[in-house]
């Protein structure tokens, strides 16, 4: 199931997963924040079991740790936590992608084309941009036909989301533009899987360096590849 993309929930544990998830997400819960059952139980009228069952879901997707009788903590992403989950979503949604070309026609570039667009106009809110540009890549990963590929793609923009708004509202501008985007789009209409799937595989690690600046971090291993 998708929490990015499925309907209204159907139980209680679903909707406390999906209200502390959006906190999450959005940045309203950030790293290091406490987060206690019983007070999220009273904020959306339930009982804590189904709070705490949205607790383990959301540990087992590492964005809170469990604290036992402590309730929880947010979870932050240390630098090489960061370079492994990108570099993951570089080879998962470039197979995603060289996956998808063979199902994307006319219609579904235009589709893309417009997402880059909107995309474009949220370029002065990070929040919104972030979202639409996780909707871009979730778009064009959906024709792959692989279900369970998508899920573990899904489940590492979940991963990254919450601190891609935060670390992208020290950065003067959105990191990836309309060019790089574009370059997708490009290499989709020459109808090369192989070309497709480099491209997206560049345009993901391409995102690093920039990320761990904002971190004030090295990139892991550095040193070690320059001697």
């Amino acid at each position: 199931m998708n929490p990015l993309l499925d309907p209204a929930p159907a139980t209680a544990e679903e909707q406390a997963y999906r209200y502390l998830l959006g906190r999450i997400r959005m940045g309203e819960l950030k790293p290091g924040d406490r987060v206690v059952p019983e007070e999220v139980a009273a904020e959306i009228g339930m009982s804590r079991m189904p709070v705490r069952d949205a607790f383990r879901r959301l540990a087992t997707q590492e964005l809170l740790t469990i604290r036992p009788n402590r309730g929880a903590v947010v979870r932050g992403l240390d630098p090489a936590e960061l370079v492994e989950v990108f570099e993951m979503r570089a080879v998962l949604e470039g197979l995603a992608a060289a996956s998808a070309m063979k199902a994307i026609g006319s219609a579904e570039l235009k589709e893309l084309e417009h997402r880059l667009e909107m995309m474009e106009e949220r370029a002065d809110n990070v929040s919104d941009w972030v979202g639409a540009h996780r909707d871009f890549h979730l778009y064009l990963c959906s024709f792959s036909g692989k279900p369970r590929l998508l899920a573990q793609i899904s489940a590492l923009h979940l991963s990254i989301e919450p601190h891609m708004r935060l670390w992208l509202q020290a950065a003067a501008k959105p990191l990836s533009s309309h060019e790089d985007h574009g370059l997708i789009l490009d290499a989709l209409k020459r109808r090369r899987p192989e070309l497709v799937e480099t491209v997206v595989r560049d345009h993901v690690c391409a995102t690093i360096p920039d990320l761990l600046a904002l971190m004030g971090a090295p990139h892991p291993g550095a040193g070690e590849e320059s001697r």
